[in-house]
């Protein structure tokens, strides 16, 4: 696939997040809103808080770094918890308003940043993983979009555990919450 073609394929999935975000949580009564998606999980304001600390420090810096110094330099570490401390006792509403802004910039700088679709190609140092490209780092960023959506789905089925009753046993998204964690 074209450079070109890719980011712009990318970037269709990125400026959809925050609206399904402020589509799917904006007004939904607190009831929804106050369960993790697992136990030791995010509830859907965590995760907005997440993504807000993503757009600040992870996505466009990264790819600055690629394109600025290559290999040489690492990436910074990036804290996926921030959003703990920095969030606390912000309104859901101004989390999202914060994210649909951020990303809506975030995006506008990576149209910027690309000029052709040799940029893709060229790398970056991950502290942890080592070489990766920046369209590599792009794709994450679209795929970490749909995950934690899917983890938004997730906390507010979560919210609605006992209620369901017996049919449960039907429900794939509350089932996945109890199997055990794979990689924990």
């Amino acid at each position: 696939m074209s450079g070109s073609a890719f980011l712009d394929q990318t970037v269709a999935l990125l400026e959809r997040t925050p609206r399904v975000l402020g589509e799917l949580l904006g007004d939904l009564p607190e009831a929804w809103l106050t369960e993790p998606d697992t136990a030791d999980g995010w509830t859907a304001r965590d995760v907005v808080g997440h993504l807000i600390s993503a757009e600040l420090d992870d996505w466009i810096p990264r790819a600055e770094i690629i394109l600025r110094d290559g290999t040489s330099r690492p990436f910074d570490p990036f804290d996926r918890f921030a959003h703990k401390e920095r969030d606390r006792g912000v309104p859901l509403r101004v989390l999202i308003e914060r994210f649909v802004e951020l990303r809506s910039r975030n995006l506008t700088r990576l149209h910027q940043l690309i000029r052709d679709d040799a940029d893709l190609d060229r790398l970056g140092r991950h502290p942890e993983l080592g070489e990766v490209t920046l369209r590599q780092l792009l794709a994450t960023w679209a795929v970490h979009d749909l995950d934690h959506v899917a983890q938004v789905y997730s906390s507010l089925a979560a919210s609605q555990d006992g209620a369901v009753g017996p049919w449960k046993a039907y429900l794939g998204i509350l089932l996945r919450r109890d199997a055990p964690n794979p990689a924990g």
